[in-house]
């Protein structure tokens, strides 16, 4: 099988040189090899940095009105092509392409609420602070800003970032994922095509030795993660210390705590929708579920019937509910939790190695599993296992249940499954996380909010998207100013123009 060349996107185009290094990506549902990626050293990465300090001297200085015309432009583009950048995503990550294409979507709304950029970056005004002296202030852009995205979300996480990045009036360079990296070139080429300067949108390939460059590299301004928390710990702490402003968004054991009065079937329902969907690659999975006795037996039969009804196979298939993970390893490591989870004392419900697979047995395939009478300090609970493995915790009540959750190192999402309003209330309230779901499971905020944890799922004080995007990625000024005597403009009868 013929395999295709992947390189870096470096001021507008391809690159053209050779490098020393490269990577594989594969088929995840057939687990061959369809192309190789260029990794970039050092020199590139400053290749690519250079170029997006060159674009930055122009971009800053843009009108925010054609600021947001090319916005408004890659916007239209993006949505006229969601279904073939859903099925590179397909194609690389191996997630079913109704799943690729929620993905491009919730990326999307990032792109349209940072066409309205001119209301969200607008400064404020005082008239006579002070006997002839007014006071206002203003949103500047940072300079040059780099992404380091990971490999289970490779257009929405990015897209998380870059629009509002690109329109504050930065410059960006982009690390995506080894593993599927074709989205990113692919947002390069609808940038380019939407009339962006060559260089405010650049792309660079590779690994530890690529993120590391971009982390220590003087001209980079801002630095926004996503992935493990290990590695966000790492690129937080590198980044400060070479003086940048770092979100680091990290991993997640998302609960959802379901109260003895929920509507079983909705929760059973959202347990498996939220577990199980793009296989468990997912910050904001849930993953744990904490039932509140009685209802964990009822809860467990529900799942367990439901589990046997998911056709497990190829992203691109019409008929599949879940795909393959995304790499052999990355399936192997997942697998070993069943055993372990096993040899701790939880109760193996569901054997995902027995689910039946509608695809080529060269896949990295793992159907379904469920893991009962899970407690902590088993590694099945302990552990972010990023897989297709759902864990049921039974306690016996409510307080048991929020202690559980806020116990927990991490504090990424949560939900809440309950017809009492007050129980809700209550839960919102009290509990340590940062996104919240009632009846909900997967809490991802739409993008005029905010998403970020809490605890260790988040390094730095700054969200990813709405508000707090906006504010990552600029930097207030106030100025005070005094003018002696009113100028005098000239004539001119001809309509104001906005340029």
């Amino acid at each position: 099988m013929t395999t295709s060349h992947l390189t870096h996107w470096i001021a507008g185009r391809p690159w053209t040189g050779t490098a020393e290094r490269h990577g594989d990506v594969y088929d995840p549902a057939t687990g061959r090899i369809t192309a190789q990626v260029d990794f970039a050293g050092p020199e590139v990465v400053d290749e690519a940095v250079g170029a997006a300090v060159d674009a930055f001297r122009e971009w800053r200085n843009t009108s925010v009105a054609k600021r947001t015309g090319v916005l408004f432009a890659f916007r239209e583009l993006l949505n006229a092509r969601r279904d073939e950048l859903a099925a590179l995503i397909v194609s690389e990550h191996g997630k079913v392409h109704s799943d690729a294409l929620g993905e491009v979507a919730r990326g999307l709304e990032v792109v349209e609420y940072a066409c309205g950029i001119p209301q969200l970056a607008k400064g404020s005004y005082t008239e006579q602070a002070s006997t002839g002296v007014d006071v206002y202030s203003l949103r500047q852009p940072l300079g040059p800003v780099a992404i380091i995205s990971p490999f289970n979300f490779p257009a929405m996480v990015p897209m998380w970032f870059f629009p509002l990045a690109i329109a504050t009036g930065n410059t960006v360079v982009v690390k995506p994922s080894e593993k599927d990296p074709s989205a990113a070139n692919f947002l390069a080429g609808l940038w380019r095509e939407a009339g962006l300067p060559d260089g405010v949108f650049n792309v660079v390939h590779g690994d530890k030795a690529a993120v590391d460059r971009l982390l220590e590299h003087p001209d980079i301004k801002a630095v926004s993660f996503v992935g493990s928390t290990p590695v966000a710990r790492h690129v937080y702490e590198t980044g400060t210390r070479h003086g940048k402003r770092v979100q680091a968004l990290g991993g997640a054991k998302n609960h959802m705590l379901v109260l003895p009065d929920a509507d079983l079937d909705l929760a059973a329902d959202a347990a498996v929708n939220a577990g199980y969907g793009a296989a468990g690659e997912r910050c904001m999975a849930v993953s744990v579920l904490v039932a509140v006795d009685p209802v964990g037996d009822d809860l467990v039969a529900r799942i367990k019937q439901r589990i046997a009804t998911l056709t497990v196979g190829p992203g691109s298939a019409p008929g599949s509910a879940m795909g393959p993970l995304v790499t052999g390893a990355h399936r192997d490591k997942v697998t070993a939790y069943l055993d372990a989870g096993t040899a701790d004392g939880a109760v193996l419900a569901t054997d995902g190695r027995k689910h039946a697979i509608d695809g080529d047995p060269g896949g990295f395939w793992l159907g379904p599993t469920l893991f009962d009478h899970v407690r902590p300090g088993m590694s099945v609970y302990d552990d972010e296992i990023f897989g297709p493995v759902l864990s049921v915790v039974r306690v016996p009540s409510y307080d048991a249940g929020l202690a559980l959750i806020n116990a927990n190192p991490y504090g990424n999402g949560t939900a809440l499954f309950t017809c009492d309003g007050g129980a809700a209330r209550r839960f919102q309230h009290e509990v340590e996380v940062g996104m919240v779901g009632i009846n909900v499971p997967i809490p991802v905020p739409v993008a005029y909010y905010s998403f970020g944890g809490w605890k260790s799922s988040l390094f730095g004080d700054a969200h990813a998207y709405g508000e707090d995007g906006v504010r990552f990625f600029t930097r207030g000024k106030a100025v005070t100013q005094r003018w002696p005597d009113p100028s005098h403009a000239g004539l001119n009868l001809g309509f104001p123009t906005n340029s």
